[in-house]
């Protein structure tokens, strides 16, 4: 519609009077689109997806447009991207992502906008002195050997590996179903449930074995070693034959993940120049991890600790503004 394509003077206005000029009010009516309604960013559970989605905020904001933050579980968000409700998501874990994505994107109302950029790891991890309680380590081969070690009260006679929260899917079930090990996967209630009992086995040097992922600022405080799985490939998932186990699918490690945005269809015509920054914007391990710390570690605000990235950060992500706004 022609009015997704005009500035409004009031839109005008929001964009002479941003935090930094750069160029954006001369971006023109086609390339601002409708910049007096805001631009809605999922927040997911995970401080590092608060952190990218904060930064890209900010930048949006100081070209102009108003942003609103929403709070979305990682899977129900591309049902509201589809609908309209949310309009992107700014890190999203290709080897985690389920049937969600998969439906949406085939649907053709949620499009990939770009890879993010970060360099990823993920999979069962264990605290260092693990490898003296069960000394197989790192195979996946000794997890058998240490049940017991590994038994708590609300897994007996299983093994307990520590999972994602419920809301991140089911990875860890489907990988012990598939490697037919004595185990039952236990899901943390959030990130910081995670973090505090790995913490806490370090701590204590007690048994743990836990789904987690890189980068992450406690692995620059902790010391860790990651179960060595059969190697990930796609067929594991559909086909039996593939892996150890004859006799199911999911037999296998985590695939390398990619880290990439997704936005709702239309926001590449209500908000054209958003649409192209959010396209270009990139986040490095180097940038995300002290921000992750300063806010899980030392307390620090979130808010704060974004807006003081962007305000000495501008050599790295004005040219990116430029790019969508000239």
């Amino acid at each position: 519609m022609n009015w997704h394509h005009r500035v409004t003077k009031k839109a005008l206005a929001c964009a002479l009077a941003a935090p930094l000029l750069f160029g954006a009010a001369g971006a023109g009516a086609a390339e601002m689109g409708a910049a007096d309604e805001p631009i809605k960013l999922a927040m997911n559970e995970w401080t590092g997806q608060h952190i990218t989605t904060k930064v890209a905020g900010e930048i949006l904001k100081r070209m102009g447009y108003q942003v609103e933050y929403i709070t979305a579980g990682y899977f129900p968000q591309f049902t509201a991207m589809s609908d309209g409700t949310l309009d992107a998501s700014l890190e999203i874990w290709s080897n985690n992502v389920g049937d969600n994505w998969i439906k949406a994107r085939d649907s053709g109302k949620v499009v990939r906008i770009g890879d993010l950029g970060l360099d990823t790891a993920e999979g069962w991890m264990y605290p260092a002195h693990m490898a003296e309680v069960c000394p197989g380590l790192p195979s996946w081969e000794a997890l058998a050997e240490c049940v017991e070690t590994l038994q708590t009260a609300e897994t007996f006679p299983n093994g307990r590996i520590l999972s994602y929260p419920a809301d991140w899917g089911t990875r860890s079930a489907d990988m012990i179903t598939g490697l037919d090990i004595p185990f039952q996967a236990v899901p943390a209630g959030s990130e910081g449930a995670l973090v505090a009992e790995l913490k806490a086995s370090v701590d204590k040097k007690s048994p743990l074995v836990m789904m987690f992922w890189a980068p992450h600022w406690v692995l620059a405080e902790v010391d860790v070693g990651w179960v060595e799985m059969p190697a990930y490939d796609p067929t594991c998932a559909t086909d039996p034959a593939y892996g150890p186990n004859p006799d199911a699918v999911n037999d296998c490690g985590v695939d390398v993940a990619t880290t990439f945005k997704v936005a709702w269809s239309g926001m590449a015509d209500k908000w054209p120049a958003a649409y192209k920054f959010l396209e270009a914007f990139q986040m490095a391990d180097s940038e995300q991890i002290p921000m992750m710390a300063a806010i899980d570690v030392n307390g620090e605000d979130l808010d704060k600790v974004t807006t003081a990235w962007v305000d000495a950060n501008e050599s790295t992500w004005k040219p990116w503004v430029d790019a969508a706004t000239n």
